[in-house]
C-alpha cells in the first residue's frame, strides 16, 4: 500500500482539499509554492499512463476543478500542472500556482510551511471546489 493510499484512508492525516468516488486532492507537504496540491485516483496506479482511459480522463476532469478551486483562493497567473511520478509509485498530478514559470522549480520548496497556514489554505480550496 502507498504513501497516499494510507492518506486517502486516513491512516495518514493529510490537508485534503477535495474528494469525490475515484480521486483525492491535497496540499503536498513539501510544496514548492503555497497551495501546492497533488490529485490522485483512489484505486493505486503507479504509472501514470497505465490508468485506463476513463481514469485518465476522469483524473484530468476533477484535476481541472481542483485547479479551478486554486485559482480562486490564491492569487496567481494559472494553475500550472506536472506529471512527474518518480517519488511515490501511486499515479499523481501536481498543481501548482504560479506567477512564473520559475515557480514550478521543484528544487526550490518552501522548508517547513507552517502548519496552520497549510490548513487554512487546504479549508479555503475546499471551500472554492465546486
Amino acid at each position: 500500500m502507498t504513501i497516499f493510499s494510507r492518506i486517502i484512508n486516513g491512516e495518514i492525516p493529510c490537508y485534503k482539499v477535495a474528494e469525490d468516488d475515484n480521486y483525492f486532492a491535497f496540499l503536498d507537504i513539501n510544496p514548492v509554492n503555497w497551495g501546492h496540491t497533488l490529485v490522485v485516483p483512489k484505486r493505486e496506479e503507479d504509472y501514470i499512463f497505465d490508468l485506463t482511459d476513463e481514469e485518465l480522463a476522469g483524473m484530468t476532469v476533477f484535476a481541472k476543478r481542483v485547479a479551478k478551486a486554486i485559482s480562486a483562493t490564491l492569487p496567481c497567473k494559472k494553475v500550472a500542472m506536472a506529471v512527474i511520478g518518480l517519488e511515490v509509485p501511486h499515479a499523481h498530478i501536481h498543481l501548482i500556482p504560479i506567477k512564473a514559470e520559475s515557480d514550478m522549480d521543484f528544487r526550490n520548496k518552501i522548508s517547513d510551511p507552517d502548519a496552520e497556514k497549510m490548513k487554512q489554505i487546504a479549508a479555503a480550496i475546499c471551500e472554492n471546489f465546486k
